[in-house]
């Protein structure tokens, strides 16, 4: 009698075994087919066609600089797979220190004369995309009301930096308060000291940042278009003279350095900031002139 009842016990325990294993099959089949189909969707997913969004980290001034990017990270951006990280710079230095290490994918603030004095002082390796926009720069003053009333031994505010200075410096001379030697020099060589003064004035080298806040310390100043921007000023409103914009290399541009790792991203958004939208844009935000599209 108790070998038959350890037999049927025997019995019992392989059913409930065989019966265990049964279930656990049954459990991992059905793992198996939700993993199979959250890859099938994966890969779906995958062939719908959906792009992958690049983020890129771009320093810009704030004006008209960044502003154009805003408009493109709000209207075309998503589209073309991109993110845009606006950075913005109210220097002319540190946008190209923070592109050189790496800090930035990009900037977009300066001009190809600008970038040729920068590579020759520092070395860098960038490369320049097409012109975008010019911000023509201007006479500005809030204590005379024409050029001809300039005071004899007035000052006359002037930016610091090389190249900018040497474009302030061709509109003076348009003006007639000095003389360049050699107009098509380069820009380092053209500088407050190598020109010939010829009225009695004073220079006041100024920071590009704070020339619109020195107006009230000098007779006359030479601001560029995106600084005058940020101080509200205009160059056909408030512009005494103002530079030719016929043949002037002096147009803003997208600058990366060379073999970058998102190169397919900084094309599309060289192409953005060619695009008939953009200079849509440009044209409807700036209807005094002040930015000026250049393709």
């Amino acid at each position: 009698m108790d070998t038959i009842n350890t037999w049927k016990e025997k019995i019992m325990r392989s059913i409930r075994y065989v019966a265990a294993c049964a279930a656990a099959a049954l459990i991992l089949a059905g793992c198996s087919s939700t993993a199979s189909s959250s890859r099938s969707s994966d890969t779906a997913t995958s062939a719908s066609g959906a792009q992958e969004v690049v983020t890129l980290k771009v320093g810009a001034s704030p004006s008209p600089h960044a502003k154009i990017l805003q408009y493109i990270q709000d209207h075309l951006a998503a589209e073309a797979g991109l993110k845009l990280d606006i950075v913005e710079y109210t220097d002319y230095v540190q946008p190209n220190v923070a592109l050189n290490q790496g800090e930035l994918d990009a900037n977009f603030y300066q001009t190809v004369p600008y970038l040729n004095d920068q590579t020759k002082e520092y070395g860098y390796d960038f490369v320049p995309g097409k012109g975008v926009h010019l911000e023509p720069l201007a006479v500005y003053s809030e204590k005379v009301k024409n050029l001809k009333d300039f005071p004899e031994g007035g000052k006359i505010g002037i930016i610091a930096d090389v190249t900018n200075q040497a474009r302030a410096l061709k509109l003076l001379a348009d003006q007639g308060f000095v003389k360049i030697s050699d107009p098509k020099a380069d820009s380092s060589d053209i500088n407050i000291n190598t020109v010939e003064k010829l009225k009695k004035f004073e220079f006041v080298e100024v920071e590009g940042a704070q020339l619109v806040r020195s107006l009230a310390d000098v007779d006359i100043a030479v601001i560029n278009g995106n600084f005058a921007q940020e101080g509200g000023l205009s160059p056909h409103g408030d512009g005494l003279a103002i530079e030719s914009t016929e043949g002037n290399d002096s147009a803003n541009l997208l600058v990366w350095k060379k073999n970058p790792n998102k190169a397919d991203a900084i094309a599309k958004l060289e192409k953005l900031l060619h695009s008939d939208s953009v200079r849509t844009y440009i044209e409807s935000t700036w209807k005094d002139g002040s930015v000026i599209p250049t393709f």
